[in-house]
Formats: C-alpha cells, structure tokens, sequence
C-alpha cells in the first residue's frame, strides 16, 4: 500500500513538473493559481474587473489590458462549456490572480472560426482579478447602482491620471514638444516645403497610431504593420489616406495638428482623450486614453476654385452639420 501510495505521489509530481507547475482541472484546463486573498469566489451574475494577458504558447501576445490602460469591466457568464475561461475564473476571487492553458482545439470548436495565423496548441491566460461586486440577494436596481458607483470611480481616477501619463511619456521619450491652447502635443520631426494644409484641403497621410504603452493600434505603412505584428490582414492595401482638413471627419487633434503640417513634413502628435476620443474609448483604446501618432504628409490637394458649386433647391430644408466622426479617418483607418 505505501509503495502504491508513494509511486502516485511521484506521478504527480511528474505531471506538475511535465506542465510547469500547472494543475489539472476540468476537461484539460491547466491553472497555476499565484496569489488567493481567501475571498469568496466569482459567481455567475457577479461583475468583475479584470486585467488579463491573452497569450499563445509562443509568447505572442493576443490580448494586453495593461496597454489599453484600464481592466475589462464584465458580467461574470456562465461557462459555455468544461474547462473553458469562465471556469478557470470562477475559482477566483477579488484581489487573486492565477494563469490558465486552454487548449485552442477545445476553444475553437463546434464550427467556431480559428484565427488565421494562430500557432501552438493552447492559449495562456494571465489573469488579475481587480474587483469583485456580488449580486447575491441584492435587487437589481441596487447591483446596477454599485456597478455604475465603480465605474464612474474608475472613470474618475483614469481622467485624473491622463497628464500624470503624458508627462511620463514625454520625458520617457526626451521628446521636445509644443503644446497648443487645446492641448495638443506636438513636434515637427522632419519640415517639409511650401503653405501649411488648410482648411478645405485634402492632407494625403501615412501615419503610425500607438498607445502610450508603445503598442500600435494602427497603421497604414506596410513595414510597421509588420514589424509590430498589428492585427489584421497584412494584404491589405497599404496606401496613403485622404483626409479633408478641418471638416470634422476626423478627431479632433488630427483636424488641429494637420493644419500646423506643410508638404512632405514628420510629425509627432501626443493627443490627450479630450481631443480624441474622450470618456467614450473605441476598440483597443480605453475611455480617458492619451494616444500618439508618428505622421507624414505626403502631399497637399488644395480646392479646384474652378469646380462647380452644388445646386440647393430653395425649399430644401438647411442640412444639418454632420455629426464629429470619433475616427481619425473615414477609411481605410476606420477604427481612428
């Protein structure tokens, strides 16, 4: 009976050292809990906040709330299937962390569509879970009204740390900015020839976007797209975009810091959330997010004066101003 008993306890030693410290739990899934606070563990229907790292077992990394610079605020779900993520979160609580291995076979399945490009045969995720708000007993009205309280608190502490994260940044990268009375950062790296762009006019752009964490969320300029390993389809064309100056198509410290450009110059632009895309966010970039964008304009088409003007029949009601666009560019850079 000992020697049973000590030969099963070596075996599982084995494993734990064959999958790097990893448990086995339901269905396959690997976990490595690090830090457990003790709390009672998440619930479906409770809301978290949650850091997480999104890994293949390549080190490529899929998914980083850290750049974004806020956790993902969510409803705690339930596990759609033995071992997926949800099941590995649920054994945790507020304040823990831990790392779970899924495989990618087990997660895409069933018709679920595979990434293209997708390698290895799991996806790592490291997991922080910053707050848990239980619904327990609480009515819906009350839940609603604690989830909203942390967010707006986030949402305030996030606003409040935006110059703290510019000026970092800006020293971090000895950048020698100017600043304009709205707030934009910006330095002419490369001077170009002729009258800055106007409004009226098309600037022709080639730009890199980054947040301030070096990630870049967008490009048009093949080489960076691939250096930086951007998502997305890499044959797609990678031509020089058209943006009409000062027509509030794109955000607004582009619609500023184009007018400051002349034909052919570089520049760096360090846009604060209120001249981009303020408590809202879009994609990849979280709400009260300062973001840069290394620019080039390429060229300059100004107005034909000679075009003819449209004719409006005088009974047409006036058009209404179109709305701001939240993206830097109609296409192809939508998500700007």
């Amino acid at each position: 009976m000992k020697r049973k008993l000590m030969f099963l306890s070596l075996a599982a030693i084995g494993f734990a050292s064959c999958n790097g410290g990893f448990k086995q739990g339901d269905a396959g899934l690997l976990y490595n809990i690090h830090t457990s606070k003790g709390g009672a563990h998440i619930k479906e229907g409770d809301f978290m906040s949650v850091n997480m790292v999104i890994k293949t077992d390549g080190d490529s990394v899929l998914v980083n709330t850290y750049d974004v610079g806020h956790p993902t605020l969510t409803p705690m779900p339930k596990p759609q299937s033995k071992g997926d993520i949800y099941a590995g979160i649920g054994m945790l609580g507020e304040g823990d962390s831990a790392t779970f291995k899924i495989s990618t076979d087990s997660i895409f399945k069933n018709g679920a569509q595979r990434p293209p490009g997708l390698k290895g045969k799991f996806l790592v995720f490291q997991v922080k879970i910053e707050k848990v708000i239980a619904k327990g007993n609480l009515t819906d009205q009350v839940f609603r009204g604690r989830v909203e309280d942390y967010g707006k608190t986030l949402s305030a502490g996030m606003k409040a740390q935006e110059p703290a994260k510019i000026a970092k940044y800006i020293a971090d990268h000895n950048l020698k900015l100017s600043k304009t009375k709205s707030g934009l950062n910006y330095v002419i790296t490369s001077p170009g020839s002729g009258p800055t762009a106007a409004v009226g006019d098309t600037a022709v752009i080639k730009y890199a976007g980054r947040l301030l964490s070096g990630k870049v969320f967008d490009t048009n300029i093949k080489e960076v797209f691939i250096k930086e390993k951007v998502q997305g389809d890499p044959n797609r064309p990678f031509d020089a975009i058209r943006v009409p100056v000062g027509a509030a198509r794109v955000i607004p410290g582009w619609d500023e810091g184009l007018q400051l450009m002349t034909k052919g110059s570089k520049a760096i632009f360090v846009i604060p959330s209120d001249l981009a895309y303020k408590e809202q966010g879009i994609g990849p970039i979280g709400p009260f997010t300062p973001i840069m964008f290394d620019m080039e304009l390429v060229d300059i088409v100004h107005p034909n004066p000679n075009a003819p003007k449209p004719v409006v029949p005088q009974m047409m009601p006036q058009a209404q101003q179109a709305p701001t666009s939240q993206a830097p560019t109609q296409a192809p850079a939508q998500k700007k």
